[in-house]
């Protein structure tokens, strides 16, 4: 880490202030000009808006050369390279477009627009998780092409991509890995939703570039972007969901200057057990509080920003339906979660290249507190610091730095090429009664270089990387696990408006501390778990091809995939029983996953305003030994007719009616039961007003219309029978001041 700052501070020493502004004029194909316009370089991270005359200035930027990108809803976005200083004025026409705006892929290394992407990428803001009533982001993310939870309730839920999830899938949160002991079926995502702007997800294999975990496919949560230089802006937001009877709360601030930028944002959730159609789910209750804050410094050749988040979470565990209540304070059992995440990004630019060097620090703590473990006579108030360390059976501390640095290498004729090193320092250590996974040390290191390659037809890119894990149990044993890894992917238009996406990736991960040495009951999922110290690497071969059709009023696409996976480790029952538990055993076998997604957007002219959206998901998962993957989602078919309301008095407005079809699962593992199909109508009203002048956010979302009720295939409270949520209406406003 020393080394890393040293050599920060020494490239800061030598970067060349550069001081260069640009200006332009943004106008629409009739010639006037587009006003509110948002004009962004992903390169600087650095962005405006066009004033009433379309017209806007950006300041202090290095020299060199940075991709642009220009949008706004109701137009196709603008994307150039452009050289800075530039010589004139610039000048962008924009086409109307019924088309949504296309953004920037942040989560893929060279950071263009998802239409000149060579990866296919799922990205969807915040605020279109929201407006189909999500109550969390791990619950919103299921809205998303390809992308499933599995549920302890509605206030935890985990990734699912693909059929893959746990450590198959890596969460990044801040341009830094997510580390919470995701081993658990149980553990959630652990991030609010509050100051998160986007969420992109990777399907497949992504070890390329990001290492070990991302086997399966990578979630990329990107942090809410500072304020337009020479700005203020405060906003305050609050949702009412009814059928918990709770809240979600956020208020938050940000400025910048042409130099300095600053943010923070504070947000509280509280909510009872959720209400099914038959009755309340006890103690599905949970409460969460989350602060973010980030500061950034940009000056000439060098830019750098830092990120803090705390989150705390106090989440019930449901195991049997009892009182019915709507207390907001969980009973036993019950997980505490605190997470301290503090990352950093800098950036050095030196003409026609750029070094980017990335670190962060994450302190996670996972407490598990059990009716039997809690002192005779002692009051549960529900603060962190009452339940403390002596109450809590299971006490898990985890500690993760991990560091992240690329090189962008000027480009050459038709190659963009970026070398990179990445690497994590982890200690796990325990507390308390219980002992889940051990005391141990992760050392992780990897390198990699990757290049896009430009041709007149054809985009084209490459990569390939190497990486060494060493896993030291303490007063135990060591494991040392190497990978080579390696990726290739072409895009291009074999017809007019129809782009071919084929991608060629493989992955590995190396078996965590719980598959490695686990050895009592997991109470989360009451079984009797045994590691297993001699598990090797899961490698996998994935093969994606993705065709898009597309025209001004006209949409469709196919994904196909076929996911190889050699060694995947998985629980088998051993027969025998340890008090009470049945006994479990890490083993291995090689599985195949393999399905798509099929998708059509019609927005027919002259009614544009009127917009029909439909998607099918399928993923089917075995084993060599012809048994089915455990936790796969079941096909579904959505449908959705959405309306956008001509300017007025509400402006963005737009009203939504959807239907979400599940088909039975009965493909299932040996020991999993089938699970009938269901259907689920939701309607929103989304729009903005503005509110002594200044915009007023409004949303109003029913799901579950008709109350249905029903069992998701990838519920934990599946077993028990205990149906999911039933009807809820929220009430949600978003203020600027």
């Amino acid at each position: 880490m020393k080394n890393l700052l040293l050599l920060s501070l020494l490239l800061v020493t030598h970067s060349i202030v550069s001081q260069n502004n640009i200006t332009g004029t943004i106008k629409d194909t009739e010639g006037n000009p587009v006003i509110f316009a948002n004009i962004y370089l992903p390169q600087l991270e650095k962005g405006t808006f066009t004033d009433d005359s379309g017209t806007f200035e950006l300041k202090s930027l290095p020299t060199g050369t940075y991709k642009i990108v220009v949008s706004l809803l109701g137009f196709d976005t603008y994307s150039d390279d452009i050289r800075i200083p530039l010589n004139s004025p610039l000048l962008v026409t924009l086409k109307s477009s019924a088309i949504e705006m296309d953004e920037v892929v942040i989560s893929t290394p060279f950071h263009k627009l998802q239409r000149d992407n060579v990866m296919k990428v799922e990205q969807q803001s915040l605020a279109e998780i929201k407006e189909q009533g999500a109550m969390t982001l791990g619950e919103g993310i299921a809205n998303i092409s390809g992308v499933n939870t599995i549920s302890t309730g509605v206030g935890i839920s985990k990734p699912v991509i693909r059929g893959l999830s746990s450590n198959r899938v890596l969460v990044y949160t801040q341009g830094i890995r997510m580390e919470n002991q995701q081993f658990g079926d149980e553990h959630g995502l652990g991030i609010n939703e509050a100051g998160i702007s986007s969420v992109e997800v990777i399907k497949g294999p992504a070890s390329l570039l990001y290492g070990s975990d991302a086997l399966g496919g990578v979630l990329y949560l990107n942090p809410e972007r500072f304020a337009s230089e020479d700005s203020l802006d405060v906003s305050i937001s609050s949702k009412y969901f009814g059928n918990t009877q709770g809240f979600a709360n956020s208020l938050g601030a940000k400025t910048s200057s042409e130099n300095f930028k600053f943010l923070i944002r504070g947000s509280l959730a509280n909510h009872s057990d959720y209400k099914s159609p038959e009755y309340r789910v006890t103690n599905s209750r949970f409460n969460e509080k989350d602060v973010k804050a980030g500061f950034g410094y940009q000056k000439g050749k060098f830019r750098s920003e830092v990120r803090y988040n705390y989150n705390f979470a106090e989440l019930g565990m449901p195991e049997e339906i009892g009182e019915q209540t709507t207390e907001k304070l969980p009973e036993m059992p019950f997980q505490e979660v605190a997470s301290h995440i503090l990352s950093n990004k800098s950036q050095f630019y030196f003409g026609d290249s750029n070094l980017e060097v990335t670190w962060g620090y994450i302190q996670n703590s996972r407490k598990e507190f059990e009716e039997h473990h809690e002192e005779e006579g002692e009051e549960h108030e529900g603060e962190e610091e009452d339940h403390g360390h002596e109450g809590a059976a299971l006490n898990m501390r985890l500690r993760t730095f991990s560091y992240d640095a690329k090189y962008h290498l000027p480009e050459l004729g038709k190659f963009e090429t970026i070398f990179g090193i990445q690497g994590m320092f982890q200690s796990n250590a325990n507390f308390g009664e219980e002992t889940l996974i051990p005391d141990a040390n992760t050392t992780d290191f990897g390198v990699l270089g990757t290049s896009h390659i430009h041709f007149e037809t054809v985009d084209l890119q490459i990569g390939l990387r190497y990486d060494h894990r060493n896993i030291d149990i303490e007063n135990d044993f060591s494991r040392d696990f190497n990978s080579f890894n390696a990726a290739a992917g072409l895009k291009t238009n074999i017809f007019k408006n129809v782009v071919t996406r084929l991608n060629f990736s493989s992955g590995f991960r190396a078996p965590n501390l719980a598959e490695l040495t686990s050895e009592g009951s997991h109470e989360g999922t009451n079984r009797y778990e045994i590691g297993n110290p001699d598990l090797t690497n899961e490698r996998n071969f994935q093969i994606d091809l993705a065709i898009e059709y597309g025209n001004d009023h006209f949409e469709i696409f196919a994904n196909g995939f076929t996911n190889f996976v050699n060694d995947y480790i998985y629980l088998t029952p051993t027969g025998n029983f340890v008090d009470a538990d049945p006994e479990y055993l890490y083993v291995q076998e090689n599985a195949k996953l393999y399905g798509g997604e099929l998708g059509i957007h019609i927005h027919p002219h002259p009614l544009d305003w009127l917009h029909y959206e439909a998607s099918f998901e399928s993923v089917t998962g075995k084993q060599d030994n012809r048994d089915y993957l455990p936790l796969i989602p079941a096909n579904s078919l959505n449908n959705m007719f959405r309306v956008e309301f001509p300017k007025g008095f509400v402006s963005g407005g737009q009203a939504f009616v959807k239907l979400s079809s599940i088909f039975s699962q009965n493909n299932v593992h040996p020991e999993e039961t089938s699970t009938p199909g269901y259907s689920l109508w939701s309607t929103g009203l989304s729009g903005t007003i503005r509110l002594f002048n200044k915009p007023l956010g409004l949303n109003f979302t029913v799901t579950n219309l008709g109350d249905k009720k029903y069992i998701n295939h990838l519920s934990r409270l599946k077993p028990d029978g205990i149906f999911n949520i039933g009807r809820n209406i929220s009430f949600g406003l978003n203020y600027e001041i």
